[in-house]
């Protein structure tokens, strides 16, 4: 009863307010009123008039603070808004003689789209309702804070294109728009950056963010001269979900490790499933038995696969991560061999990921798979996921056809609102109930049978496959079956073409077999007469894991009014149905007894199908989260090191950088020849004076009276460290002194760095066994991530310390060195240093000095030069750090 009551408050609410989506757009409402009000007197200006508003909007927001700016935009968007649509009505004309619409003005709508975008929003927008021209309005209005904007495509093609189509609208208003390409000259992609808008893919912006902070001089730099302002993400729910799990990677060369890739794969080629290993097709994973193990220690001729012993215990590693290989990775489905090489297929586009591996050593291990020659091994040197990639633009909006279903992820990680923008005209797509079979073989020739008999009638077919694989099986069929026909899939002779095959797919009788891949981006326009037939027809071929996938295909059909159809056929021999439909389900079959050749069209199974979906959507976004709560950690350690490197490019405060690092690695050799906790009279005072005259290359004597107290030691070595900087720098001269430490800063930091990436790395692999001692895995990553940056911090000023303080006059004259102009030549190479003062230790313990010990701090979390933590306004050392 009380539901029933609760259910009908429901119902009544629904009908007086709407839906939240319902009244999201209601709000919009008045704006778009606005918009059309203003537009009859935009007509009348004159092409200069319009450039002269552009001039005058951006005057108005000279000077503000972002907050102001975002204030200040709102309260001009309609005018903005009208000025962009009265340029886009001018500049934009349909090339089809036959269009209802001989220019581009945008519809309202698409005006709605616009504000939804500016407002940090998602716009989902069917397939054909202009989402590019939606974005030229957002970009329009937020490039006037003179802060640039960056739309974001899925390929190069579509970044060239869309630059190219809106750019006499920007130029009409007085901006600029240019675009990024992978392996594009410095020279162009830095003119491109500084542009008003700025278009190219999700993966080139993040490297160029990797590569940026990569650079030596803020000259070379070509994003981060404006920095990450505002970002406008087409086809959102690729790039954001289903490429979220793949982190941009940048590389160098380490030692190679191929032969246990070869003897791994040996291993796993002769291990045999359930006997010698699991494999859990459901989460990815395969594990050996204790038959395995005992299989693999002979082979290996390894005594115990699992001593404490870290070149042996990384075995379990390789021949598992071999076992996945075999298991999970298929050649022409998830990968193709091009040129002798790995090419990763992306699972929902279908696109090659051209310069992208697999991590954790699984791209050797499919390497290896396929009989292939490993190239070097790598190392990363810089890393970001997507995700933590796009949450550092201050404002981020995104556009897709098909986002509804993942709209509490898009909230949950970015924060980012979902609203579906209704269509311009009355959608008139049929979507046909799914049609299952018991095996592949019934499917398929299902699908021929449909495909033929739709072609016999003269209607276009865009057939959907999961892989190259399955789209080359079925054109050999309608082959035989004297089917002409297009197929689009990620090899390159089929890539190349892509633009040029969708555009045609709409051809009347015209037959097109495509991987996930097809036409996002690109319209396809019907032929004459293909409307009165019934338009274009989709067949899918299977059914993806994610709903989204095959509401993407199905969006392929029907755009701007267009009539269209969609089919899907599914066997129980598919992956999706095999791994999660229900048992019931399969039960059920059986009762009613389906015979070879009886197909089952029910929209209770599609229903079954769609809660498959859903619980794989829940399972890979549990597997994002996880990424994400693990590379939080790493984010925030990037963002401090990236930060401090900025700063250090910018040359702002080098003198006082250096004076501080040193001021560190003071303290530290105090707390190594003076522990807090040991009486004054047994701190090794002369220790200390060696260590400190190797350190900063001159002597110093502590006298009595302050040999007792820490702080006063501490207090009298950095001055003297500073009354050493001040003479190198009055002998060689400021400029080049803080020029050579800027260069040393930025060589130590990247070399640690590195270092730290690749620790992080091994931590993260072998964290998960923690939940065996009934330890949180997370909790001891953050711990010991924590632990492990504090350390790099350290070394990082105890190495800059030992190299700058030694740097030493050879030869009074002039010469440039690394770009630098100073008196005297400097050895500061740093390999050079650290070979010296390896040296120097191993002199001074031969002659029985006291070994100064490289300090190493654990779980210290405050800094005794940082403000105390208790709120006294006083250095630790001098607070609660007293000892």
């Amino acid at each position: 009863m009380v539901v029933s009551v609760i259910s009908k408050v429901s119902e009544v609410a629904m009908r007086v307010f709407g839906s939240s989506n319902e009244r999201t757009i209601r709000e919009m409402l008045p704006l778009v009123d606005e918009v059309c009000a203003l537009e009859p007197d935009f007509q009348k200006k004159s092409d200069a008039e319009l450039r002269e508003l552009t001039e005058q909007f951006r005057e108005r927001l000279r000077g503000k603070s972002y907050e102001e700016k975002q204030r200040i935009l709102d309260e001009m968007l309609p005018a903005a808004f009208a000025n962009a649509r009265e340029a886009a009505r001018r500049m934009l004309v349909t090339p089809a003689p036959d269009s209802p619409y001989p220019t581009m003005r945008p519809f309202d709508v698409q005006l709605i789209g616009g504000i939804a975008l500016h407002e940090q929003m998602i716009a989902e927008m069917v397939t054909g309702e202009g989402k590019t021209l939606v974005a030229a309005l957002a970009a329009y209005l937020n490039v006037l804070t003179g802060d640039g904007v960056h739309i974001v495509t899925v390929n190069d093609y579509l970044a060239r294109r869309d630059c190219a189509w809106m750019s006499p609208v920007y130029n009409l208003l007085g901006l600029t728009a240019g675009f990024i390409q992978s392996h594009q000259p410095q020279p162009e992609k830095a003119a491109a950056y500084a542009c008003d808008v700025t278009y190219g893919t999700n993966s080139e912006f993040g490297f160029d963010y990797l590569r940026d902070n990569m650079e030596y001089e803020v000259d070379d730099q070509v994003q981060l001269k404006r920095g990450l302002n505002y970002a406008i993400v087409d086809e959102v729910d690729n790039i954001l979900i289903d490429e979220a799990r793949t982190p941009l990677i940048i590389s160098g060369a380490v030692t190679q490790q191929s032969d246990k890739y070869y003897a791994a794969c040996r291993v796993a080629r002769a291990m045999k499933p359930v006997e010698h290993y699991e494999a859990k097709e459901k989460e990815q994973s395969c594990h050996m038995t204790d038959e395995g193990v005992e299989m693999a220690e002979r082979m290996l001729g390894v005594k115990d696969l699992y001593a404490d012993d870290p070149q042996v215990m990384e075995w379990q590693h390789f021949i598992e991560t071999a076992m996945r290989a075999k298991e999970f990775y298929d050649r022409d489905t998830d990968y193709i061999v091009r040129d002798g090489e790995v090419i990763i297929v992306d699972e929902f586009t279908g696109r090659l990921m051209e310069g992208r591996v697999w991590a954790d050593g699984l791209h050797q291990a499919v390497t290896v798979k396929e009989g292939l020659r490993l190239k070097e091994e790598t190392q990363t040197i810089a890393t970001i996921t997507l995700q933590n990639f796009f949450r550092l633009y201050k404002k981020l909006a995104g556009m897709t056809g098909t986002a509804m279903t993942e709209a509490g992820e898009f909230w949950k990680i970015y924060e980012l609102g979902v609203v579906s923008i209704p269509t311009n005209l009355p959608l008139k797509r049929l979507a046909h109930p799914d049609v299952i079979y018991r095996t592949e073989k019934e499917k398929w020739k299902a699908v021929v049978d449909e495909i033929d008999g739709v072609h016999g009638e003269g209607r276009p077919v865009l057939v959907g496959t999961t892989s190259i694989e399955n789209s080359e099986m079925l054109s050999k069929l309608l082959q035989r079956k004297g089917i002409e026909h297009d197929v689009l899939n990620a090899r390159p002779e089929h890539a190349a073409r892509e633009a040029d095959v969708v555009a045609f797919a709409g051809q009347p009788g015209h037959v097109t077999l495509a991987t996930n891949m097809a036409g996002r981006g690109t319209d396809i326009v019907l032929g004459e007469g293909v409307a009165d037939k019934g338009g274009l027809h989709i067949v899918g071929t299977e059914r993806h894991e994610a709903r989204r996938i095959d509401n993407q295909l199905r969006g392929r059909a029907g755009r701007q009014g267009d009539p269209g159809s969609s089919r899907f056929f599914v066997s129980f021999e598919d992956k999706l149905m095999r791994v999660f439909a229900p048992e019931s389900t399969r039960e059920w079959l059986r009762r009613v007894g389906m015979d070879e050749g009886m197909a089952l069209e029910s929209r209770m199974v599609t229903r079954w199908i769609e809660k498959a979906q859903k619980k794989v959507e829940e399972f890979n976004f549990d597997m994002r989260k996880n990424l994400l709560e693990y590379d939080e950690v790493m984010d925030e350690q990037r963002k401090t090191i990236y930060s401090w490197r900025q700063k250090i490019l910018g040359r702002k405060g080098i003198d006082d950088e250096l004076v501080a690092l040193a001021e560190d690695a003071v303290e530290d050799g105090v707390d190594v020849y003076c522990p807090p906790k040991t009486p004054a009279d047994a701190w090794d005072m002369d220790g200390l004076c060696t260590w400190f005259g190797r350190k900063f290359g001159e002597p110093v004597t502590i006298p009595t009276d302050v040999r007792s107290d820490a702080d006063a030691i501490s207090d009298l070595l950095i001055q003297k460290v500073k009354e050493i900087f001040e003479r190198k720098c009055a002998e060689f001269g400021r400029e080049a002194v803080v020029e050579f430490g800027r260069s040393l800063l930025l060589r130590v930091i990247d070399i640690r760095w590195k270092d730290h990436l690749h620790a992080m790395d091994v931590l993260k692999s072998g964290i998960s066994l923690r939940s065996y001692a009934q330890k949180d895995p997370k909790i001891e990553y953050k711990t010991e991530a924590g632990i492990m940056f504090e350390e790099m911090m350290v070394a990082i000023a105890d190495k800059v310390s030992d190299l700058f303080f030694r740097v030493h006059v050879e030869e009074k004259k002039e010469r440039r060195i690394s770009g630098i102009w100073q008196q005297g030549e400097a050895r500061h190479d740093e390999f050079n240093a650290a070979n010296e003062a390896d040296r120097q230790r191993q002199a001074a313990q031969s002659a029985g000095e006291a070994r100064p010990v490289e300090p190493i701090r654990g779980e210290r979390k405050v800094g005794r030069n940082d403000p105390c933590p208790c709120g006294s306004g006083k250095k630790y050392k001098h607070c609660c750090g007293r000892r």
